[in-house]
């Protein structure tokens, strides 16, 4: 009994962990939806269960001070949640920088920097450039106004650099009740190629979350040990 409760535990552990970044819309069409909210969250996207998320810091790209955050709960774990008017046209990009959390069963820390990118007032221009971040997923299809079915492609860089065969974990935001047909089917795993890019058809509607995981550096836990660092450079892409 004790080796099954143990075997369920840690194939609960290996579970994909993301950091979510959802805004109410990827576009804005007109001053009535300038009013948008976001939520932050640590979880199991596709199966809806929650983590706890300790308090992050959430930019908008350019800006060098965090925008303020409102404690919520989602999934019964703490998340955290931000509000904002966006007046004027253009592409705007969003990004949160959370604290490491140490995950005891890998024994690592995980640090997932997730991004996402709003079209306001019939702007589109200017999606495909980096914002500099230390790990970041640069869209190579433009990453709004895309459909259920459409083929989206990315770059992942390391500094500013194209990294080859790093893997992709893919998820949806499964709040359709869906259910994968065996553990497998939860995340989506897809590697880059030479040039660092992936692709994916996303065949559900809904927000998906593409998460390029690179193990670098190492940072000291409470027990005086040193552990190893996942850096994830996260996208959230909505399908209609």
């Amino acid at each position: 009994m004790k080796k099954l409760i143990f075997i369920l535990l840690f194939a609960l552990s290996l579970k994909a962990h993301f950091l979510t970044l959802i805004p109410q819309s990827d576009y804005i069409e007109d001053q009535n939806q300038s009013s948008l909210s976001f939520t932050m969250a640590f979880m199991h996207p596709f199966e809806q269960t929650g983590m706890t998320l300790v308090k992050p810091e959430f930019y908008e790209a350019g800006n060098k001070k965090p925008l303020n955050l409102h404690s919520v709960q989602l999934l019964n774990h703490q998340a955290w949640q931000s509000k904002l008017d966006i007046k004027k046209p253009g592409v705007y990009s969003f990004y949160v920088k959370p604290q490491p959390y140490f995950e005891k069963s890998e024994a690592k820390y995980i640090s997932h920097v997730p991004k996402v990118m709003i079209s306001a007032y019939g702007r589109e221009d200017g999606w495909e450039e980096p914002l500099g971040l230390d790990y970041e997923i640069v869209p190579l299809t433009k990453p709004f106004g895309l459909y259920q079915g459409n083929l989206f492609q990315g770059k992942v860089l390391r500094h500013g650099k194209a990294v080859s065969n790093v893997e992709v974990e893919v998820e949806l935001y499964n709040t359709y009740g869906l259910k994968a047909p065996t553990s497998a089917h939860v995340t989506q795993v897809i590697k880059t190629n030479e040039d660092g890019v992936f692709s994916f058809v996303m065949n559900h509607k809904g927000w998906w979350g593409f998460a390029a995981l690179i193990v670098e550096g190492e940072k000291v836990h409470d027990d005086g040990m040193m552990y190893p660092i996942e850096n994830g450079s996260l996208l959230w892409i909505k399908a209609y």
